[in-house]
């Protein structure tokens, strides 16, 4: 899955070197970002029913991908 959408660097091209130095420094924002990648992988494999799931479960997971997204974005902005 080479084309995966909203991975971060995608979604903030503009902090790139920033996610790239949290990533290294703060642990905090590394699980937040690691935990970002396998979400947004997981959402990606059920949108292209690599991995069918119901309509309800999608959407949580989608939920949870935009809240970690919103997180990761606070932190990159402060």
């Amino acid at each position: 899955m080479g084309n995966t959408p909203h991975e971060l660097a995608t979604e903030f091209p503009e902090h790139v070197a920033k996610i790239s130095a949290l990533k290294q420094t703060d642990a905090h924002f590394a699980r937040l970002a690691e935990d970002y990648h396998d979400l947004n992988r997981t959402v990606h494999r059920v949108e292209t029913n690599v991995e069918p799931m119901g309509d309800m479960e999608t959407i949580e997971l989608r939920k949870k991908r935009a809240a970690l997204k919103d997180e990761i974005y606070r932190m990159l902005v402060n």
